[in-house]
């Protein structure tokens, strides 16, 4: 991580949380991430490693649906649910 790179806090007691972004519902399960940060790399606005060094949603992200499911996918232990909103399906992990 570089330095210019800011680090989100974990707030207290941090549970898993779901924001709705554009038509996805998206969720962290925080024990399964292991950092890889492979998420912000593709998706710098919608997530960020907090001080624990597991991956957090930034609920106010206006990045692309095909971006973020594509963030979500590279996250080698899949710790990204993501659940369509129209049909409540999850997308991902399938």
């Amino acid at each position: 991580m570089d330095n210019n790179q800011a680090v989100v806090p974990p707030a207290q007691g941090e549970q898993d949380q779901e924001f709705i972004i554009g038509k996805y519902k998206v969720k962290v399960l925080r024990s399964v991430c292991i950092g890889a940060a492979s998420c912000v790399a593709v998706s710098p606005s919608t997530f960020k490693l907090d001080g624990e060094n597991k991956a957090v949603v930034l609920p106010d992200s206006q990045d692309s649906a095909d971006n973020i499911l594509m963030a979500a996918q590279s996250c080698p232990t899949k710790a990204i649910v993501v659940i369509d909103t129209e049909t409540n399906q999850q997308v991902w992990p399938a």
